[in-house]
């Protein structure tokens, strides 16, 4: 994979790539959005906690396709909470250890309950 970030865009506010290279006969995996939820169906505490949590789904449903969260190319992340993207900024960062991948974030309305304030969508790529 080949991280891009080019001089004539305009330098990413965080650590993302503003796009990624990847070889055309890779395998692909596309997760779902994924929530706060833990493997019992419970919900994840705050926004951080679900946060946290929606990243460990990605990467489980990731490990079961046998792929690494270094083999991510891009996420998608929803937000219901307002001026939050901080927060999500520290936590993706933690949770992709230095790993860079196209990026998206949302702050939108709602999701699928109100309970649920994040989901994350992702795309990987393994060469």
């Amino acid at each position: 994979m080949k991280i891009l970030n080019p001089d004539t865009v305009v330098k990413p506010a965080s650590r993302y790539a503003q796009g990624v290279v990847h070889a055309a006969a890779s395998e692909r995996i596309v997760v779902a959005g994924q929530l706060g939820l833990r493997p019992d169906g419970s919900l994840a505490g705050d926004l951080e906690a679900q946060m946290r949590q929606a990243w460990e789904n990605v990467f489980a449903v990731l490990d079961a396709g046998g792929f690494a969260r270094t083999d991510l190319v891009r996420a998608t992340i929803y937000v219901t909470v307002p001026g939050q993207v901080a927060l999500y900024r520290r936590v993706r960062d933690q949770m992709l250890e230095g790993h860079l991948c196209a990026n998206t974030y949302l702050e939108i309305a709602a999701l699928a309950a109100p309970e649920f304030q994040v989901e994350i969508e992702a795309e990987a790529v393994r060469e």
